[in-house]
């Protein structure tokens, strides 16, 4: 068999080498925290390029450096350990920077999406108990500053911009705001630091990012080598949310050796080569691009070319400038680079790797993906926030048919692998949805995981913990699948209402809870439904109030002034209660809808 004129085996062979050369540099394995990582990585290759960004490139030394100084800043400032500090910015250095210092400090980061509203950052941050928040002022058409004012009056406190206020350079002091109330509304709150567009901030006196990074400081390098000597690896480093604003977000709690044992994986299932460039414009917030690009790249002194959006053009230029040999994308991006590719005249011969992945995609895309942009080794996987990102792979090298049809075997750990699991970081099982027991191999059920990048809970919420845990350390994914006679995992849809759009988790409950907050809506139902190019989009079924006329055009722009793009319905039907499909119990049968919105949209 032949893949673009080359041999499979020789892509398996090859693959086998890098494997055994992965393995040979990180044997034995050791549990580890992520700046431990970075600062080995930095010690080895100091002037390798790391992150590459869109006006700045980072070497693997200079983010060691920066991310201490601003390590010793957030200590200044009085972050003690184990705090939350919310991160709401785009993909660049300065995010990147911002990550490993919140590990350096001993805190936890909470990445967030820039493009939530502010009522939906308000309940992250208050769920998270965020005592620090780093966000970049403005972004394309978001102004974080004025989503803080409605969220948080007062917060301009919060942000002091002058050196040398008391308690700063006392580590633990609690300073500046210790004792103190937090802002209106975000009581946890006590310290905001801004990135601003240009070189001084929107507002006058705000503490900026380059003010915060502060140069070696006796009692701050003393106090920062303790957090460091105090850190473990099992300490939870991350807490990735899952959904929106109504109802309770679920906080992911993420380990450094979770991440790290996933990342390390990732890299052996897809066999890096040494000092692998990897590109994406997936956001950070997130666990794909953050555990399968920027942690994976660093097994093997990588580089990751980060875009702050994603454009189709831009990343066939990124991929042509920097050399790019991996490329992370879901489907949908997939398809519109492919589009993108048909037209351009891009030097794609460095690309060699894709990765698409976290929602299906049409079976004439893999082989777009070889033909048009010259990708022999392409890979799609299956995993969530709670399992580190991807639990499995499909083979490099493999036959077109199994990226079709499967979302690949559990992944292989090499050196960090589960000897009670044969090697491999998690294993699944289907079982009942009802009774929770175990199914045969090629019945489907709902898909359950363990192993030791699989959480162990949400922040907070022992209920939602509860209700996602079986006996045994098995975690509920919500997905429906099976596993087949030779253990490729397949899927066959999903057990819970969730749906996804362009890769990005929708919450139905969410944009119902909006729909039903207007006065002229008596009911709200949201299903997905599939869209070639963004997967699925969700489709509102609302019945109107009492001599209510609603506008389905206007119904949906309401909808964009309250919810982040992403979970804006493309579609509203407009139904009465009587034609509602209804269980003998009275309950909406959503799937129902989701068929009658798909015939009518047909």
């Amino acid at each position: 068999m032949l893949i673009l004129g080359v041999p499979v085996e020789s892509f398996v062979e090859q693959a086998g080498r890098r494997r055994s050369d992965l393995e040979a540099r990180h044997r034995p394995w050791r549990p580890q925290t992520l700046p431990g990582l970075l600062d080995a990585v930095a010690a080895q290759f100091p002037d390798r390029p790391f992150v590459i960004g869109e006006e700045e490139t980072l070497s693997y030394a200079g983010l060691a450096d920066r991310s201490a100084w601003l390590a010793r800043g957030l200590i200044a400032r009085g972050v003690r350990a184990g705090e939350r500090v919310a991160l709401v910015m785009p993909n660049g250095p300065d995010m990147i920077a911002a990550r490993f210092a919140v590990a350096r400090a001993g805190a936890v980061a909470v990445p967030v999406s820039f493009r939530l509203h502010a009522a939906e950052l308000a309940q992250v941050l208050r769920q998270s108990e965020a005592s620090a928040l780093i966000t970049t002022e403005e972004f394309r058409e978001i102004n974080a500053l004025e989503g803080l004012d409605q969220i948080a009056p007062g917060w301009e406190r919060l942000s002091p911009a002058a050196a040398g206020q008391p308690g700063a350079g006392q580590p633990g002091a609690g300073q500046p705001g210790a004792g103190q109330a937090g802002a209106d509304g975000l009581p946890a709150l006590r310290l905001v630091v801004t990135v601003p567009r240009g070189a001084e901030p929107a507002r006058p006196g705000l503490l900026t990012l380059v003010a915060l990074a502060t140069g070696p400081d006796a009692a701050l390098d003393g106090e920062l080598a303790a957090r460091t000597a105090a850190a473990s690896a099992q300490d939870v480093t991350t807490i990735f949310y899952t959904s929106g604003t109504t109802g309770l977000p679920k906080g992911v709690l993420s380990t450094h050796d979770m991440e790290l044992r996933s990342a390390y994986g990732s890299a052996y299932a897809r066999a890096f080569e040494d000092g692998r460039r990897i590109m994406f414009a997936l956001p950070l917030n997130h666990v794909f691009a953050y555990v399968e690009g920027l942690l994976a790249s660093m097994f093997v002194a990588g580089s990751v070319v980060v875009q702050s959006v994603f454009d189709p053009g831009a990343s066939l230029a990124a991929i042509a400038r920097h050399q790019v040999g991996e490329a992370l994308f879901v489907p949908t991006m997939s398809l519109a680079v492919v589009a993108a590719a048909r037209r351009s005249g891009h030097d794609l011969s460095s690309l060699h790797s894709v990765m698409s992945a976290a929602s299906s995609a049409p079976a004439s895309l893999w082989r777009d993906l070889q033909d048009v942009l010259g990708a022999g080794q392409l890979v799609t996987a299956y995993g969530m926030s709670e399992t580190s990102a991807a639990t499995t792979f499909t083979r490099v090298g493999g036959p077109v048919g199994d990226l079709e049809h499967t979302v690949g075997w559990p992944k292989a750990g090499g050196v960090a692998g589960d000897p009670g699991l044969g090697g491999a970081l998690a294993e699944y099982k289907a079982v009942d949805q009802v009774t929770g027991e175990d199914l045969p191999r090629g019945q489907a059920g709902e898909l359950v995981a363990r192993g030791p990048i699989v959480c162990q809970g949400y922040f907070r919420q022992p209920e939602a913990t509860a209700a996602a845990t079986l006996p045994d350390g098995w975690l509920r994914s919500g997905d429906l699948g099976y596993l087949r006679e030779d253990g490729a995992l397949v899927l066959t849809g999903r057990a819970k209402e969730v749906y996804k759009c362009g890769g990005e988790l929708v919450m139905p409950t969410e944009v119902e809870a909006v729909l039903t907050g207007r006065p002229d809506v008596a009911q709200a139902y949201v299903v997905g439904v599939p869209d070639a190019r963004m997967g699925e989009v969700g489709c509102a079924w609302v019945v109107p109030a009492e001599d209510a006329k609603l506008d389905p055009e206007e119904v949906i722009s309401f909808c964009r002034a309250q919810l982040a793009r992403f979970k804006v319905p493309q579609y509203v039907m407009v139904t009465t209660a009587a034609e509602l499909p209804l269980t003998v119990s009275g309950k909406v049968q959503k799937f129902r809808l989701a068929e009658r919105a798909v015939a009518a949209l047909a």
